[in-house]
């Protein structure tokens, strides 16, 4: 008898990840709310919920879980369908304090040093100012946002008065929406005061980026996986995710200690996470940077091709109310990479890769999927989910027995893939 399990924000690309899993046949995997619904344009919380809700009741059969792995709506949603389904969850409040940027700083704050100085920048004021303590160079980002989303680096008062311009006019998307699930558990004055639409301020962090992946199964903290994030040169953007990190055992102890520490202190439990550290390659210090309430669907085919199964997994375990310890497993692969093929300038897109060049490229380069993702005719700043400085063309799964053979391949096949834009 199979289980039924509903993914909030199901694509069939992770559909077809999911029913790859060890025991897929034990489950059916239906999709709750579209991407689309999630993602783009205005984002109305109470009628996704009226919507997702209305869905569950109409289901002629026995709800076995609710899981997600997206942010912000679909991850708070999460904790709210399942208590009133009696299912396992991370709560609310604990999503919530891992996925308000300024809220999830003064949790790290309690239990670690390594932090950068952070404080809000006042959004109402005329002349908005840089909080007491936070100095350039630094980050400016909404409390809340999607993908990098209106996080922009200012160098100096001009950078700054930019970036927060262009925070004050878009933060509203996200923020307003994440303002009314704050209203739904009881808030510190600190975090009522400031709301869901309000702007963090905090100083430039330095060195590698690295994230561990993990969950928390009854209070125990385990972290799974330890991944190198790479920008391109001179950038902010990321060119590619790896697995496993090559960065040193006694580094990747470090992001676990603080990991564990940090899920600990926010009560997060029965739930997946990602977090995101800058770390020092000489002294071996890591910085936290970020706090995902849920593990990364990005990172899924590189688990499965060095690991031999999925992150999903874990997230189905716990969705169940399982242990999700994993067993000794093991890939075809010893690295894998999610790369991110991105034009720096804007332009209307007039050719993209076919199917068939694709498929072409897909096999004759063993260990490779591509997923192209603007349309002939789009206008690339009109794409969702884009960092402020670059647009993605392309993600490449690129997987090698050592990170040269990687490299290579993930360069023979951008030779391979013709794209052409006509400017703007």
């Amino acid at each position: 008898m199979s289980t039924d399990i509903f993914v909030i924000g199901l694509d069939e690309e992770n559909r077809r990840v999911l029913e790859r899993l060890p025991w897929a046949g034990s489950y059916r995997f239906h999709g709750l709310l579209t991407p689309e619904e999630l993602q783009h344009g205005d984002i109305d919380f109470e009628a996704l919920l009226k919507t997702a809700q209305h869905e569950l009741d109409a289901f002629d059969g026995e709800v076995g879980a609710i899981v997600s792995y997206w942010d912000f709506p679909a991850a708070t949603l999460v904790p709210i369908l399942c208590a009133r389904h009696g299912l396992p969850s991370v709560s609310l409040e604990a999503v919530l304090k891992c996925e308000h940027k300024y809220w999830s700083r003064l949790e790290q704050r309690t239990v670690l040093d390594e932090l950068p100085n952070f404080g809000i920048v006042d959004l109402d004021d005329e002349q908005p100012a840089p909080p007491e303590g936070v100095g350039y160079p630094m980050w400016l980002k909404p409390v809340k946002s999607f993908s990098s989303e209106l996080a922009f680096k200012a160098e100096n008062d001009a950078e700054f008065a930019d970036a927060v311009a262009e925070i004050r006019a878009g933060v509203g998307r996200v923020g307003e929406p994440f303002g009314y699930v704050l209203e739904q558990v009881d808030l510190p004055p600190e975090i009522a005061r400031v709301g869901g639409a309000a702007c963090l301020a905090e100083g430039a962090l330095h060195g590698a980026q690295a994230a561990v992946e993990g969950y928390v199964y009854q209070g125990e903290v385990t972290v799974y996986g330890a991944l190198d994030s790479i920008n391109y040169p001179d950038s902010s953007s990321f060119l590619r995710h790896q697995y496993p990190s090559q960065l040193g055992e006694e580094t990747v102890q470090r992001m676990r200690d603080v990991a564990e520490r940090v899920m600990k202190q926010i009560g997060f439990d029965n739930g997946t996470f990602s977090i995101e550290f800058f770390c020092d390659p000489e002294s071996g210090q890591v910085c936290l940077q970020e706090i995902n309430p849920r593990h990364s669907q990005s990172h899924a085919e590189l688990f499965e091709f060095v690991d031999g199964v999925a992150n999903h997994e874990i997230m189905v375990r716990l969705g169940l109310g399982q242990d999700p310890a994993r067993r000794p497993s093991r890939g075809t692969y010893q690295i894998a990479g999610k790369w991110y093929l991105r034009r720096f300038e804007d332009g209307v897109v007039t050719r993209v890769p076919t199917p068939a060049e694709i498929a072409t490229v897909q096999n004759r380069i063993d260990g490779t999927r591509i997923e192209i993702v603007p349309e002939v005719g789009q206008r690339l700043s009109d794409l969702p989910e884009q960092d402020s400085y670059s647009f993605e063309l392309a993600h490449l799964f690129v997987a090698g027995h050592t990170e040269h053979e990687m490299v290579q391949k993930y360069q023979a096949c951008v030779d391979a893939l013709p794209f052409e834009f006509a400017q703007v």
